[in-house]
C-alpha cells in the first residue's frame, strides 16, 4: 500500500546551500583567511602570540583611548537621555558635530543633512556597496585593498573590477589602468588614505589626479579616511574632500582607529558636494533608506560623539601617533634584516606596511599561505597572507602592536626564514 501522507514520508526540504552571493563574498574574506593562520598555532608554546595579522591596536596598554572619551560615553550611558533609537541618519547634535569636525580641513562647509552615522566604518563600506548595487554597475577597488569592499560588492550583486596600487611609486593608483577598466557602467573608485594596507599616504597632487580622473569618468570618489591624520612620514594627510568640486566625494571615516576605540562601531558616511550631484542622484537619500532598514550604531556613543569630538586634546593625538611612529619604525628596520622580505617602502601612515616575499631564497615555501602557516606553527607569529589582498606571496604585516611584541614577533619571523632558508651551494 502505498504512503497516503501519514507524516512518516521524507519532506521535500525547500532550503539549500548558501546564496551564491555570500560564497562570493566569502572568497573574499580576509578574515576567514587570517583565522586559518590562528588554527595553525602550536597551543603548547608558551610564548606570547605575536598578532601581525590584524590591526586592533586597543588590545595593548600603549594604545588606550582618551579619558576624555571614555568620560562621554560613561555620562552619556548614565544620563538615560539615549535608551531609545536614534533616527535613521544620526541623532541631529552627532551628526552636526561630524559636519563641524570635518568641515575644519575643508574649503568649503559639509552640512550635517550630508552626514550620515554608521556602526563603525565596516557598515560605511557595507551602506555605498549595497547602495549603488543598480542592475549592471560596476565599482573600481584598489588592488591590494581592503577586502571588504570586494565582499561586500559580491553580496549585493555589484561587479568590481581591481585596479592596481603601484609599489614602485609609493603605491599610487595606476591612473591609467582605472580609466581603461571603467566604461559606461562604472559608478565609483575607492581610495583607501592613509593606505591599508601599503601604509602609503597620498600627496595633495595626487589626490588631484585620481579627482580629475574621476571627473573625466562621470563618476563619484568613495574614500576611506578612516585612518585620517595617521600620516608619520613626509607627506601630511590630505582629506580627498577638498576636491569635492571637481568630483563628488564621499567619506567614510570614524573614531575606532584615531581615538584606539574600534570596539565602539561609531563611523559615519558624508558627502563633499558642493556642486550637489549626489542629491540630484539621490545617493544620500538612499543611504538614509538603507539606514533605516539596517543596523544602529549604539545611541549612547552618538549621544558622546560631539564631546569626543570636542574635548580629545591634541596631545593624546600626538602621544599615539608617535607610538605608532616607533612602531613603523621598529617594523622597517626589522624586515630590512630578513633576506627573503622585501620591504618596498617605509611605512607613512595607517597600521599596516607590505612586503615581498622572494621564495627563491626559501627551501619547501610553496606560497605565501604555507609561509604563514608554517610560521604560525613554529613561532606563534601571525602574519597575514598577500593572497587575502589579490596579493600572492606578499604579507601584509600590522605595526599596531606593543613595540616590545612586535620586536620579538619580528625576530621570531628571522629565526623562522633562517631556519628555512636554502643552503647556498660552495664551490671549491
Amino acid at each position: 500500500m502505498e504512503n497516503g501522507g501519514n507524516g512518516n514520508e521524507a519532506p521535500a526540504w525547500r532550503f539549500g546551500a548558501a546564496s551564491p552571493g555570500l560564497e562570493a563574498a566569502r572568497a573574499q574574506s580576509i578574515r576567514a583567511l587570517v583565522y586559518r593562520m590562528y588554527d595553525c598555532l602550536d597551543r603548547g608554546d608558551a610564548r606570547p602570540v605575536a598578532p601581525l595579522a590584524h590591526g586592533d591596536p586597543a588590545a595593548f596598554a600603549c594604545f588606550s583611548a582618551a579619558p576624555p572619551a571614555t568620560d562621554a560615553v560613561a555620562a552619556a550611558a548614565a544620563s538615560g537621555a539615549h535608551n531609545t533609537y536614534a533616527p535613521a541618519a544620526g541623532l541631529a547634535e552627532a551628526c552636526s558635530a561630524v559636519a563641524a569636525h570635518l568641515s575644519r580641513e575643508l574649503p568649503y562647509e559639509v552640512s550635517p543633512a550630508d552626514v550620515v552615522l554608521t556602526a563603525g566604518c565596516n557598515h560605511a563600506i557595507e551602506i555605498m556597496m549595497s547602495v549603488l548595487a543598480s542592475p549592471g554597475a560596476n565599482v573600481l577597488l584598489p588592488r591590494p585593498g581592503y577586502p571588504l569592499y570586494a565582499s561586500r560588492a559580491a553580496l549585493s550583486g555589484l561587479e568590481f573590477r581591481h585596479f592596481d596600487l603601484l609599489p614602485d611609486r609609493e603605491w599610487e593608483v595606476d591612473l591609467a589602468g582605472v580609466e581603461a577598466l571603467a566604461d559606461e557602467n562604472t559608478v565609483a573608485i575607492v581610495i583607501v588614505n592613509p593606505n591599508n594596507p601599503c601604509g602609503c599616504v597620498y600627496s595633495r597632487d595626487h589626490l588631484a589626479k585620481i579627482a580629475a580622473t574621476a571627473r573625466k569618468l562621470g563618476i563619484m570618489v568613495i574614500s576611506d579616511e578612516v585612518y585620517d591624520h595617521f600620516a608619520f612620514g613626509s607627506k601630511p594627510f590630505v582629506p580627498m574632500g577638498v576636491f569635492g568640486e571637481v568630483a563628488p566625494v564621499v567619506t567614510l571615516g570614524g573614531i575606532s582607529k584615531r581615538w584606539m576605540v574600534p570596539g565602539w562601531r561609531l563611523g559615519w558616511i558624508a558627502a563633499t558636494d558642493p556642486n550637489g550631484i549626489l542629491r540630484k542622484k539621490k545617493i544620500m537619500e538612499s543611504i538614509i533608506d538603507y539606514r533605516a532598514i539596517s543596523v544602529d550604531p549604539v545611541t549612547f556613543v552618538q549621544g558622546a560623539l560631539p564631546e569626543i569630538l570636542a574635548k580629545t586634546e591634541e596631545a593624546f593625538f600626538s602621544e599615539a601617533l608617535g607610538v605608532v611612529r616607533q612602531a613603523a619604525e621598529i617594523c622597517y628596520e626589522k624586515l630590512r634584516g630578513i633576506e627573503c622580505i622585501a620591504c618596498p617602502h617605509k611605512p607613512e601612515g595607517s597600521m599596516f606596511v607590505m612586503a615581498k616575499l622572494d621564495l627563491s631564497r626559501l627551501d619547501g615555501i610553496e606560497d605565501d599561505v604555507h609561509f604563514c602557516s608554517m610560521l604560525a606553527r613554529e613561532e606563534s607569529v601571525v602574519i597575514c597572507p598577500g593572497s587575502g589582498l589579490g596579493m600572492k606571496n606578499w604579507l601584509r604585516i600590522t605595526f599596531a602592536v606593543d613595540p616590545q611584541l612586535l620586536e620579538d614577533g619580528l625576530e621570531r619571523t628571522k629565526s623562522f626564514c633562517q631556519r628555512h632558508a636554502k643552503i647556498k651551494e660552495t664551490h671549491s
